[in-house]
């Protein structure tokens, strides 16, 4: 990417659609408006214009607005082309656009990798857009909305804010050291770190933020003919898994991702759990299937009474059968053919969710984040032990680049690359 360079890109939906939007941005922005309309619109205000290649061959009509920089949402001169939505109409403005001298096509994540340069945004914001333009439920939507708009950023800030404080307070103490009149730390000096870490430690005890996007995690787990293939393809509302009378039908992991009540699931369907199979397959399964009851955030049973994994549901399934058993301690009872049980369960499970993932308007951490806080807590733990200033500030320091980094005041190029290649090629 050339910095230099003014870049174009379709940023609406991809064609055909009623609408286009296609952004310019770049030192080039308004030469390419008026090379296309013949003139500059008023700043900020919707104008319609007639789109024409270098030819003078009419390309659309179209609305146009000019934002001049840098109080865009790129920090440069802006433009949007609000143009009719065929697939032929976009090609052939942007191959206009794309003769232009000092015009190229924008890289995935271009533009707001540009707003952070210009300091439009800071990097768990871009991270939090970036989970926006992911989002699928209401919760997803809830925590990266949050993001975007600077939560955790500011909360950084006044973290940061803190630790500089205290660093001033401990430079003070450094500079009179060899005064005859040396100053002492002042009192609550050490209680002030230890406090600041404590709140440290409760966000990095918090639900991480990739909870949102994998799902609570439900597995149905009991030996074969259970019910158990029944009661998926029930929560998940689809016949996902194939179910009959024969036993050791389901022979593998079967994953189905849903929302209930805009809460994220992923439901699991395993192979029935047995002690010994003469079909290899089926003992693949089964091994899997055991694996799957470590990652669960919680796991249906519904085999024998007291015969699942500690902390398991106790189900009671396949009520609407002749020889169903009921179970003493049965957390729910209930036939997914009939859907008897159904809706209580659903709510449990709902409520379960919404009490181990993050919060809705809560910030929560992603694994980058999670690690640079980690980094600022292990140093003002540190600070907190040692007896000698000059090491003590320099693990305030450290804390303070753990907070940089965080936000994106000090961070590589890989690691941008990674994140702005998450975006589509218009944002």
């Amino acid at each position: 990417m050339n910095a230099s360079d003014t870049i174009f890109a379709l940023s609406s939906g991809a064609p055909p659609a009623a609408i286009g939007v296609i952004r310019i941005s770049g030192a080039q922005a308004a030469l390419a408006v008026q090379a296309l309309t013949g003139r500059l619109p008023a700043p900020r205000r919707a104008s319609l214009a007639t789109l024409r290649d270098a030819a003078g061959v009419m390309l659309d009509s179209a609305l146009v607005l000019w934002f001049p920089g840098p109080n865009t949402a790129t920090g440069e001169d802006l433009a949007e082309l609000h143009c009719h939505g065929g697939r032929a109409v976009i090609a052939a403005i942007e191959t206009a656009l794309a003769a232009l001298p000092g015009l190229r096509r924008a890289e995935p994540g271009e533009f707001t990798r540009r707003a952070f340069a210009n300091g439009r945004l800071d990097l768990a914001e871009a991270e939090g857009l970036a989970d926006l333009l992911s989002a699928e439920t209401e919760l997803q939507r809830a925590a990266a909305l949050g993001a975007m708009q600077g939560a955790l950023s500011r909360q950084v800030e006044g973290w940061r804010a803190r630790v500089l404080g205290l660093s001033a307070e401990l430079e003070a103490v450094l500079d009179f050291s060899d005064e005859e009149d040396a100053a002492d730390l002042p009192d609550g000096f050490t209680w002030n770190i230890a406090a600041l870490a404590g709140e440290l430690a409760e966000w990095l005890a918090r639900p991480r933020s990739e909870k949102l996007g994998e799902g609570f995690r439900v597995v149905l787990a009991g030996p074969p003919n259970a019910g158990k293939s029944t009661l998926f393809n029930a929560l998940v509302e689809s016949e996902a898994a194939i179910t009959s009378p024969i036993a050791g039908t389901t022979r593998d992991v079967i994953e189905r991702s849903v929302a209930i009540a805009g809460v994220p699931f992923t439901f699991v369907d395993t192979a029935g759990l047995r002690d010994a199979s003469n079909d290899a397959i089926e003992t693949i399964g089964i091994d899997r299937a055991r694996g799957e009851l470590e990652r669960a955030d919680v796991v249906l049973w519904l085999g024998p009474e007291g015969k699942g994994p500690s902390a398991a549901w106790e189900i009671a399934a396949q009520a609407d059968r002749a020889d169903f058993m009921a179970k003493a301690q049965a957390r729910f009872t209930l036939s997914a053919t009939t859907g008897e049980g159904l809706g209580p369960l659903k709510s449990a499970l709902v409520e379960a969710a919404r009490a181990a993932l993050p919060k809705p308007g809560e910030a929560a951490l992603n694994a980058r984040q999670h690690a640079r806080l980690a980094e600022a807590a292990e140093a003002l733990a540190a600070a907190q032990s040692l007896t000698d200033s000059l090491l003590t500030a320099e693990e305030l320091r450290r804390a303070r680049l753990a907070f940089d980094r965080l936000i994106g005041r000090a961070t590589t190029e890989d690691m941008l690359d990674a994140l702005f290649g998450r975006f589509c090629i218009g944002k």
